[in-house]
């Protein structure tokens, strides 16, 4: 199976929860602002015990777009985003905003849009 097929199908079968919307302040690190909706995908899990983690853009229907795989050296852990919506300028913030520090470091793998 595709890996990006997969992913649409965890995204289509499971609700979305937003628990962190765009504008909100992160739970922990209060300097940072979320620019996009971000939550998770309900009756999922991920390698924290939580549900897989999405960013929503604004381009709705867009669907699955990338993900960011990430090691978080403070948490001690890897997991994936998945980016949901984005546009091509969201992709980009989101890569950076998760190669901001040295204590995290995420790669962007992108949906191939001829596949």
């Amino acid at each position: 199976m595709d890996f990006f097929y997969a992913l649409d199908t965890l995204a289509a079968e499971h609700e979305l929860v937003i628990d962190r919307p765009a504008g909100s302040t992160h739970p922990r690190f209060t300097q940072f602002i979320y620019p996009l909706d971000y939550g998770y995908l309900r009756g999922t899990a991920s390698s924290d015990g939580s549900g897989i983690d999405v960013w929503r853009g604004t381009a709705t229907g867009a669907g699955v777009v990338a993900v960011e795989v990430i090691v978080d050296l403070l948490k001690r852990d890897s997991e994936i985003k998945v980016l949901l919506d984005c546009t091509e300028d969201e992709i980009t913030m989101i890569d950076g905003i998760h190669n901001e520090t040295s204590l995290q470091k995420g790669m962007l793998i992108r949906r191939n849009p001829h596949a």
